[in-house]
């Protein structure tokens, strides 16, 4: 062999042992993923449902995958701005999401999003559903739906309701009932849910869409009387209580939810390590219970399966503000 060929061949060595060396930090990376702590952006403020339901579950998630999951609440703009945060960051599993039933609503309520619904992401899983309660001041005469429905068709807005805001979801429940039943009903918008409640407790709006694990407290006590759920079958709560189904208005499921999603393109076996770990979470004895105290029912499934219902809700929620003419002026 000449000197040259021997050269040629040195080179050829060295880089070949460059190019493994530095494919290994790259490999060795994807084997061990996660190698660090990753963020969950929460849409929504501390102290909410959705907030509640991250600080629940990250932990269990974060003993699954062996690092911390820090929540970083990113509210505003019906969950719009911490949306467009996590649609924005790397795809590499790092960053999550947890976000509530208006990812289904956005599309169609707001003309333009910072995002693509569709595209930006991922479902990891689906952490709960939690069933809506046609609430009704106690001293209202309807004593159940047959009577409320009767007293929403004597004439035209007979009926009012209250909601915490165009486009919110006891909105959006209350224009679906109003469908359902062919009534036409008063909405009255108010600046969050909490005077909203105050208000039908106090006797100046009748009727209230509620979510079941905020609003259970005030049935308990008699300061509201529950006339129907929104679930497909009752709840093991208000077991006395029957289903909007029950009383004969058909296509009325109508559940507040909270999901965690990753960014579009997140590599498949970060994908299947982060859906494991998520369903190991739902497992926890102690997620299952604090659903359960909630009124909620826990969603095992597969990404497949999440990303399934979050698109038969969006649709649902798109034929209801179409019909209903909703906007949130």
């Amino acid at each position: 062999m000449t000197h040259l060929v021997r050269r040629q061949a040195f080179h050829l060595i060295a880089w070949a042992s460059l190019a493994i060396c530095a494919a290994a930090p790259s490999a060795m990376a994807q084997a061990v993923y996660p190698s660090k702590p990753i963020t969950l952006v929460v849409t929504y403020p501390p102290g909410g449902g959705a907030d509640a339901m991250a600080r629940l579950i990250a932990p269990k998630m974060g003993e699954a995958l062996g690092q911390a999951i820090v929540i970083d609440n990113k509210p505003g703009a019906g969950g719009q701005i911490g949306a467009a945060a996590v649609a924005k960051a790397a795809p590499d599993g790092y960053t999550l999401m947890l976000d509530a039933s208006s990812f289904a609503v956005n599309p169609s309520l707001y003309p333009k999003l910072p995002y693509d619904s569709a595209k930006a992401f991922q479902a990891v899983g689906i952490v709960a559903l939690f069933p809506n309660v046609v609430l009704v001041n106690a001293n209202f005469p309807a004593k159940n739906m047959a009577e409320l429905m009767a007293a929403a068709r004597k004439s035209k807005d007979a009926v009012s309701y209250a909601s915490s805001g165009n486009g919110s979801a006891q909105h959006l429940a209350g224009a679906l009932f109003e469908s359902a039943a062919k009534v036409d009903m008063v909405h009255v918008p108010y600046k969050g849910g909490g005077p909203a409640l105050n208000d039908v407790i106090g006797g100046q709006v009748p009727l209230f869409f509620g979510n079941l694990a905020s609003t259970l407290q005030h049935v308990q006590s008699g300061k509201l009387k529950a006339l129907a759920v929104t679930s497909g079958k009752r709840s093991p709560i208000l077991p006395d209580v029957p289903t909007l189904s029950e009383s004969g208005l058909k296509g009325t499921e109508i559940y507040e939810w909270n999901a965690v999603f990753a960014p579009a393109n997140t590599p498949e076996p970060v994908m299947k390590k982060l859906a494991s770990a998520f369903q190991q979470a739902l497992e926890s004895p102690d997620v299952k219970a604090r659903v359960g105290q909630l009124g909620g029912e826990i969603q095992k499934g597969t990404p497949e399966q999440a990303k399934k219902f979050i698109e038969q809700q969006t649709s649902l929620w798109n034929r209801v503000i179409k019909e209903r003419n909703i906007t949130t002026e």
